[in-house]
């Protein structure tokens, strides 16, 4: 059992999967901090200094801090005992998802045009003149109809 096991776990599949979560959690952390400190305060700003992850409505109310009518952050709220619907939080998350969509587009494609295209191959038919159907390119007569064709320069 513990051959088979072995086995198991040294195939390519395997590793290549380990390594792809390892390196996904990476990228991950860095795309989350993009969105995060980069990308989320100049769409705050645009929008009017807004902080989508304070944005809630509160289903029940509780204790107010001291000098205040309504909470600052969904945390103050929770601490004093309020009941909130954070929405602010998901549009968050649906703007970060689009952005690691986004970027994982892009990445995909530059990858992608960075292998080399397989040159074309070149032809070995030709159209028969009479029948059209493919011919060798160094047949002097059609198999098909029995058509003469010119050979063509090899």
């Amino acid at each position: 059992m513990w051959k088979d096991f072995k086995a198991f776990i040294m195939r390519g599949n395997v590793l290549d999967l380990a390594v792809a979560v390892v390196i996904g959690g990476a990228f991950g952390t860095i795309v989350k901090s993009l969105v995060d400190d980069i990308i989320m305060p100049p769409i705050g700003l645009l929008l009017g200094k807004i902080d989508f992850s304070s944005l809630m409505i509160v289903l029940k109310d509780g204790a107010h801090p001291k000098g205040y009518e309504v909470y600052a952050t969904p945390a103050i709220a929770k601490a004093n005992g309020a009941v909130t619907l954070n929405y602010g939080t998901f549009v968050n998350n649906i703007i970060a998802f689009l952005i690691v969509a986004a970027a994982v587009f892009i990445a995909v494609r530059i990858v992608s045009k960075l292998y080399a295209q397989p040159a074309p191959a070149s032809p070995s038919t030709k159209p028969c003149p009479k029948c059209t159907l493919p011919i060798p390119l160094a047949a002097t007569k059609c198999p098909n109809c029995t058509a003469d064709v010119a050979a063509a320069a090899v």
